[in-house]
């Protein structure tokens, strides 16, 4: 893999009133989605993520082995999307069994200094037992990223077959059994926080 940012498709996909920059696989580069300090208004609409475009090889970013949940699209008209979620650890095992939907609003209440907003009067477990997210944690918060029209390089194909083979109710809900290994480049800045995939390593 090359650290070299694609060209960018000029005709950005848009979903609702947040964008998703369409990056050209031709280099294998993905599109990388964030869930920002905005989860309160899209946390009640889909999709649950705000998408911007990673940089590859920026400042602040650390290339690193991961574990990601592979999830189907909850937003219309996803096409042939797939999509990667990336957890802090002491959000998963409040995650499994949940939606990606329901994981980001949990992941928003644990970080938001207002818990007594409107999308947190009605979270589906006590307040007392939401995670605490210590200093230095990476991620610093739920990320997914959305995969568009993958080539078959780099372990792609894997993931591809597995996608098209998983029962589509088993990626509707995060669970341990539907999980990548992967090689990711993250990038964490004090305006931004996201990852590429690079390379598929294993899949179930």
């Amino acid at each position: 893999m090359h650290d070299i940012l694609p060209r960018l498709n000029r005709n950005a996909l848009r979903f609702s009133s947040m964008r998703l920059t369409h990056q050209i696989p031709a280099a294998a580069w993905i599109l990388a989605a964030i869930v920002c300090a905005a989860a309160p208004k899209m946390a009640g609409n889909s999709p649950s993520a705000a998408f911007a475009g990673a940089a590859a090889g920026q400042a602040g970013s650390t290339e690193m082995e991961q574990t990601l949940y592979v999830q189907a699209p909850e937003f219309a008209n996803a096409g042939d999307s797939i999509v990667l979620v990336w957890l802090p650890e002491p959000l998963v095992n409040t995650c499994m069994g949940r939606t990606s939907k329901e994981c980001f609003t949990i992941d928003y209440c644990i970080r938001t200094t207002n818990p007594d907003g409107p999308q947190c009067k009605n979270l589906p477990i006590p307040r007392a037992r939401l995670p605490h997210y210590p200093p230095g944690m990476q991620p610093k918060r739920g990320i997914a990223v959305v995969l568009r029209a993958l080539g078959n390089s780099n372990g792609f194909d894997r993931l591809k077959d597995f996608y098209r083979s998983a029962p589509k109710a088993s990626l509707e809900r995060l669970s341990p059994d539907a999980t990548i290994r992967a090689r990711i480049r993250y990038t964490s800045t004090p305006s931004f926080e996201g990852f590429t995939l690079t390379e598929v390593l294993s899949t179930p």
